[in-house]
């Protein structure tokens, strides 16, 4: 059991896809909140309570205090050959020993759940799930989404960009319309469409977090203006750099004026234009 500083996540097979992506992307200078990476054999003692485990936890905990986000890790998840996308759990706004814990928990039962099984089953992946976690600082995001180098649906060299008000998991869940953005590869906007973007996912003060309804005046308001579609287009030529010209699947999120990355991965299927 070794779980590392999120920087120092190299090893795929012990830490998993998301967490050696992001590893990857500090190394690289990019803008990634810092956290832990949880090895798979740590992430099962906490799940199965082997004796000690939690106290571990409980160190890792106090060095990295506040509202943590527990994302999924597992080995293979976030490959050019499967996302996982939507199959295993991320649990956010976890504050405290206890709650990382339950929510540690959370996320290897989903790698066990039905539904992963029968993933996995396409992919014609027949090892046992191993699980690694990624601990990160929660991002108190204004506005956040996803960003494909690539357009997705047609194939084209080009930018899209799809955003909504406060924590990403509205737009991956699919709760919203969100805005949605066209950009050249040089930069320049080629579209840009309002959603309609009536909740948000807002963090609570106890912990977790709830759907929340949109001001009326912000429901078909854009979220995102020249100077923030500028950064997320600099976020993806800095991935570019990073990573080799993809194309790319990338999460981000705003924090007041600052951007974070929050996930990239290769995007596994394209369409044909």
């Amino acid at each position: 059991m070794n779980p590392v500083p999120l920087a120092s996540a190299c090893e795929e097979q012990t830490y998993g896809g998301k967490a050696t992506q992001l590893g990857a992307a500090l190394r690289a200078g990019l803008p990634v909140p810092e956290g832990v990476a949880l090895d798979a054999a740590f992430v099962e003692a906490l799940a199965t309570g082997v004796s000690g485990a939690r106290d571990g936890l409980e160190r890792i905990c106090d060095a990295l205090p506040g509202e943590i986000a527990v994302r999924s890790s597992a080995i293979g998840e976030d490959s050019a050959e499967a996302s996982f996308a939507g199959q295993h759990a991320t649990v956010l706004n976890a504050s405290g020993p206890a709650a990382v814990l339950d929510a540690v928990r959370t996320v290897w039962q989903s790698g066990h759940s039905d539904s992963a099984k029968a993933y996995r089953a396409r992919l014609g992946t027949k090892a046992p799930i191993r699980m690694g976690i990624v601990l990160q600082k929660l991002v108190a995001a204004d506005v956040a989404g996803v960003l494909f180098t690539c357009n997705p649906v047609t194939g084209q060299d080009e930018i899209v960009i799809e955003a909504a008000w406060g924590l990403g998991e509205v737009v991956v869940q699919g709760m919203v319309i969100p805005d949605s953005y066209r950009l050249h590869r040089e930069g320049q906007v080629l579209e840009s469409r309002v959603g309609y973007k009536d909740v948000r996912i807002e963090r609570q003060p106890t912990g977790g977090t709830a759907t929340e309804s949109v001001a009326a005046h912000l429901v078909e308001a854009a979220c995102l203006d020249a100077a923030r579609l500028t950064a997320l287009h600099g976020l993806s030529e800095r991935c570019h750099a990073a990573f080799g010209t993809g194309p790319h699947d990338i999460e981000w999120a705003f924090e007041a004026d600052r951007l974070y990355l929050l996930q990239r991965r290769p995007v596994t299927t394209i369409a044909s234009s």
